[in-house]
């Protein structure tokens, strides 16, 4: 395992170019889908190896919604069927399960399976790994905005303030932003969040990344002068 001295304490991810890696493949679009998890499965057992204390991942958006219904449904029984199957290792390897997002619009049994997963993985202490379901940065924004208008009527407010009404609250914000298949864009993502968040783009598409892929990113990391606005 190469050794790194300067390691994220959150690396997140936009998992893109599962259906690009299914129609290159000949494979209908759901097939990138369920291959993708393996690179799920790699990235966490390498976090864990490492030490990273917390990975989190784009894995449906609130636009996502708008593709065709097929699709969709075959994603809400793949995020069902992942979470109990990965039970046990989570278990095992001290991972804290969260799920953040708009749950809404998910079915009684997905949510009631989200809950009990993160009920018991609640003492997960090596890491947290974030799933984002049903997300968007403007929704966060917009609902963190609601709750401050009625906590703090008269506007007396501040940054802080504004980032412990998101539903990231307690998680930090990330240091390493990783995007695959190339795109140039955070695709309305932690709008908030990523203010001062490194970004590597790999053009590897998500269902071919693995730990090799990882570790050159985290070594890209590593090369990167973080100044926050500031003169060194």
């Amino acid at each position: 395992m190469e050794t790194f001295q300067n390691l994220p304490a959150h690396v997140s991810i936009i998992m893109d170019g599962n259906g690009r890696w299914a129609q290159r493949h000949s494979l209908p679009r759901f097939k990138g889908h369920y291959e993708g998890v393996e690179s799920v499965r790699a990235i966490v057992e390498c976090s864990c190896t490492m030490g990273i204390r917390y990975l989190s991942l784009f894995a449906f958006s609130e636009e996502n919604w708008n593709r065709p219904q097929d699709e969709v449904s075959r994603l809400m029984e793949l995020f069902a069927q992942c979470m109990k199957g990965e039970l046990d290792n989570f278990l095992k390897n001290g991972v804290r399960f969260v799920v953040l997002g708009n749950r809404e619009k998910f079915s009684a049994s997905l949510n009631s399976t989200i809950d009990e997963m993160m009920d018991k993985t609640a003492a997960g202490n090596k890491l947290t790994l974030v799933v984002f379901l049903s997300y968007s940065g403007k929704w966060d924004i917009l609902q963190a905005a609601r709750k401050l208008a009625v906590e703090h009527p008269d506007g007396n407010f501040g940054p802080d303030d504004f980032a412990s009404a998101l539903v990231t609250d307690g998680i930090p914000d990330p240091d390493l932003l990783i995007r695959t298949s190339g795109e140039m864009r955070i695709s309305n993502y932690m709008l908030w969040q990523l203010s001062y968040t490194e970004i590597v783009v790999v053009d590897t598409l998500w269902p071919d990344f693995r730990k090799s892929n990882f570790l050159d990113a985290l070594a890209e990391y590593e090369k990167r002068d973080r100044r926050f606005g500031k003169v060194k």
